[in-house]
C-alpha cells in the first residue's frame, strides 16, 4: 500500500481535537483535504519564518502538552496503537488560535501489543527524519511507542530553545550541568519561568534517553508533568490580566466588564477548541 492510501486509512479513522481533521480525499489524483491551520507548522513559528512574532512561553507550554495528548491518543488506540514514526515540529499544525494538531501520518504503523504492556514490532527499515528517530529503533528495527517519546524529546527541546535539532541534547545536558540553562533557551522569549524551564528541560532529555526502556511512560509521567506546566503558564496569564485589570480604577464597571471579556479570549485561546 502506498503511503497516500496509509494516510487516508489511519485519519479517516480517527477524531480528535489534537489530531489534523481529513476532510476528504482523491485518490486518483493523490490529493488529501485536511482542515485548514490558519498559523502553519510549529517549525514555522518557533523559528518566525515570515517575520511572525515569537510564541510566548506560556503557549509554549501548552503547544507541549497538547502534542502529546495527541500522541497518547495514538498510542492508545484499539485493538492496536498507533505509531506516528515521524513525529517533528514541521508536522505539528497550527491552527488560528495556536491549538496544535499532529498531521502527516503517513508513515505511522498499527502495531501489535506484546506482553508486559510493552509494543514494539520489527521492520525491515527505519522510517523517519533524521534526528527524531528512535536511535534503537534505527539500529535494531524493533518500532515501539517510545520510538515517539524520543521524537517528543527532541521536539520538547526546541520548543525550549528555538534551536535545530542536531546535537541538542548534547548541548541543552551541557548547559545543565554548567549552571547555564538560561543561556540555551530561546532569546525571543524575554521572560521564561526558570524553575519551569529546567524541569521541561529534565524531562525533554529523560523523552531522548537513547536506551528505549529509561524514556519516562508518556500517560503516566510525561502528560502529568506537562498538564501542570500548562496549568502553570495558564495561571501566568491569568494574572496578569487581573493586574491589568486593576491598574485603572477610573471607571470600575468599565474595567470590571473588560477583564471579564478579557478572561474569557484568553481562556478560548489556551483551552483546546
Amino acid at each position: 500500500r502506498s503511503q497516500f492510501q496509509k494516510e487516508v486509512e489511519v485519519l479517516s479513522c480517527i477524531r480528535h481535537p489534537n489530531m489534523v481533521l481529513l476532510l476528504g480525499a482523491c485518490p486518483e489524483f493523490g490529493i488529501l483535504v485536511y482542515e485548514y491551520m490558519a498559523k502553519g507548522s510549529l517549525e514555522d513559528r518557533l523559528f518566525m519564518q515570515g517575520n511572525t512574532p515569537p510564541i510566548s512561553w506560556q503557549l509554549r507550554f501548552r503547544i507541549a502538552a497538547e502534542i502529546a495528548t495527541g500522541l497518547l491518543f495514538l498510542h492508545q488506540t484499539k485493538p492496536e496503537p498507533i505509531v506516528h514514526r515521524d513525529l517533528k515540529p514541521a508536522n505539528v499544525l497550527l491552527d488560528y488560535n495556536y491549538v496544535s494538531k499532529i498531521s502527516d501520518v503517513g508513515l505511522a504503523r498499527l502495531v501489535p501489543a506484546v506482553a508486559e504492556n510493552v509494543t514494539q514490532y520489527r521492520v525491515t527499515s527505519a522510517a523517519g527524519t533524521f534526528c527524531y528517530i528512535d536511535p534503537e529503533y534505527q539500529q535494531t528495527g524493533m518500532l515501539g511507542v517510545k520510538s515517539d517519546v524520543y521524537s517528543l524529546g527532541i521536539m520538547l527541546l526546541q520548543i525550549l530553545t528555538g534551536k535545530q535539532p542536531m546535537g541538542l541534547t548534547y548541548y541543552v545536558e551541557q548547559a545543565i550541568e554548567e549552571g547555564r540553562l538560561k543561556d540555551m533557551l530561546d532569546p525571543a522569549v524575554p521572560d521564561w519561568p526558570m524553575e519551569e524551564a529546567m524541569s521541561l528541560a529534565k524531562l525533554s532529555l529523560q523523552c531522548a534517553e537513547l536506551r528505549r526502556k529509561d524514556r519516562p511512560d508518556l500517560g503516566k509521567e510525561i502528560l502529568p508533568e506537562l498538564n501542570r506546566l500548562r496549568d502553570i503558564g495558564e495561571e501566568s496569564l491569568g494574572n496578569v490580566i487581573n493586574a491589568g485589570s486593576h491598574g485603572n480604577s477610573a471607571n470600575t464597571s468599565q474595567v470590571s466588564i473588560s477583564s471579564s471579556v478579557s478572561f474569557v479570549l484568553y481562556r478560548k485561546l489556551l483551552v483546546n477548541v
